[in-house]
C-alpha cells in the first residue's frame, strides 16, 4: 500500500509499505479516507518535533471505513465510518491507573513515537477506535482528533455554562477550543494578532474577537466582563510571554489551561499566582473526549467542514506542506484524501 513518509527533514516522499494484518485478537483495520494536517507533522518535515524520530509515517489526525477486525472485538463491523485516536498507553503507570493515560509515563502517539495513519491503510486497537453513528463526509472523518483537543482543553479548565472564557490564539485548536466551550454554554472571545483567522473565529462561533495589535485586549476584556475580570484563560500561543500574560490578565480564582511544549522558562513571579489563588493546568491530547466531540459533529454544534480549509489527495503532499510553510494566514486545516 502507499504511505507519507518523512525520511529526514524536508524530505517527504510517498512509498510502499507493507499492507497491515490482523495479528492480535483486538486489532482493527481502517481504511483510510482522510487527514488532517498538524502543526506536529510539519514539526516533524521541518525537523522541529523533538519528539519524533526518522523515518516517520506521519498522520495522526485520521479517519475511514473500518475494513476488518480481530477475533476478540465486539461492536465494531466492518464497513462502519470511524475515527481513531491516536494515543497509546501503557495502561500500567500511575497515570494510566488513574484515568489520565493521554500522560502515560511510557506514551506513544502514531504518526509521531511511531508509525501514523497518513496511508492507505492503518491498524489500530480496538479500544483506540471511535464510530461514528450518522454517515458524514468522507473528507470530515479525520478530523475529531484536533477536535478532542479543543475537548480535553475545556475538561481541564472546567469549562461549563455561563464561564466566560478568553482564548489566546485562534488557529485550529483554538477554534476547535471555542467551538467545544461555546458547545458547553460558555461565552468566548478569542485574541490574535492575524486578522483573518479572528474572522474566520467569528465566522465558526466566537462571542467576541481581539485584533491584538489594534486593540487592547485589557480593555477588551473589561468590557466583555463588565469590569470583573476574565475566570478562564486558554493560552494557544505558547510562548513564555503569553503565559505570563495569561496570569496576568486572568481574574481572581481563575483558572489557566497551558499547552505549550517549548523549554524556555517564563518570567512569572509566585506572588500573581498566590495573590488571586490561580489554578494553571496542563492539557495533553485527549482523554476520551472522542465521544463527545462525534455526538458534536452528529447534532451540528461543531463543525468540521468549516475548520477544513481545503482537501488535497495525498499524492499532492508537498503542494499542502507548501501552502501552510509558505501561507499560514491563509490556512485553518488542510485535510488529506486517501481514495484511489
Amino acid at each position: 500500500m502507499k504511505a507519507i513518509k518523512i525520511t529526514s527533514p524536508f524530505h517527504a516522499e510517498i512509498t510502499e509499505v507493507p499492507k497491515p494484518e490482523i495479528t492480535a485478537p483486538d486489532d482493527v483495520i481502517i481504511r483510510v479516507t482522510s487527514g488532517g494536517i498538524c502543526g506536529s507533522d510539519i514539526g516533524i518535515y521541518n525537523g522541529t518535533n523533538s519528539l519524533a524520530t526518522y523515518p516517520r509515517l506521519i498522520g495522526h489526525e485520521f479517519g475511514g471505513i473500518v475494513e476488518a477486525v480481530g477475533p476478540a472485538v465486539t461492536g465494531i463491523e466492518p464497513g462502519s465510518q470511524a475515527a481513531a485516536d491516536p494515543v497509546l498507553s501503557c495502561g500500567k503507570c500511575y497515570a494510566c491507573r488513574i484515568g489520565r493515560h493521554n500522560v502515560c509515563r511510557n506514551l506513544e502517539v502514531m504518526g509521531v513515537h511511531r508509525d501514523g495513519g497518513f496511508a492507505e491503510y492503518v491498524k489500530v486497537p480496538a479500544k483506540n477506535v471511535h464510530l461514528y453513528h450518522k454517515k458524514l463526509d468522507e473528507s470530515l472523518l479525520g478530523l475529531a482528533e484536533p477536535y478532542t483537543i479543543g475537548a480535553e482543553i475545556c475538561k481541564r479548565a472546567q469549562i461549563q455554562a455561563g464561564d466566560q472564557v478568553l482564548i489566546m490564539g485562534s488557529g485550529p485548536i483554538g477554534i476547535c477550543a471555542m467551538q467545544v466551550a461555546k458547545r458547553q454554554g460558555a461565552q468566548v472571545i478569542l485574541s490574535d494578532l492575524v486578522k483573518e483567522r479572528l474572522e474566520k473565529a467569528k465566522s465558526m462561533g466566537a462571542d467576541e474577537t481581539v485584533l491584538v495589535p489594534e486593540e487592547n485586549l485589557e480593555e477588551r476584556l473589561e468590557q466583555f466582563t463588565d469590569g470583573e475580570g476574565i475566570p478562564v484563560v486558554v493560552d494557544t500561543v505558547c510562548t513564555p510571554a503569553s503565559l505570563e500574560d495569561a496570569v496576568r490578565l486572568a481574574c481572581p480564582a481563575g483558572r489557566i489551561v497551558c499547552l505549550g511544549l517549548k523549554d524556555q522558562p517564563s518570567k512569572i513571579c509566585m506572588a500573581d499566582i498566590t495573590k488571586k489563588e490561580l489554578t494553571i493546568v496542563g492539557s495533553r491530547l485527549n482523554n476520551n473526549c472522542f465521544g463527545e466531540v462525534i455526538a458534536g459533529f452528529e447534532d451540528g454544534s461543531l463543525n468540521p467542514e468549516q475548520l477544513m480549509t481545503k482537501a488535497y489527495h495525498y499524492t499532492d503532499i508537498m503542494e499542502a506542506l507548501t501552502m501552510i510553510t509558505e501561507h499560514p494566514k491563509d490556512v485553518l486545516k488542510l485535510v488529506l484524501k486517501f481514495e484511489g
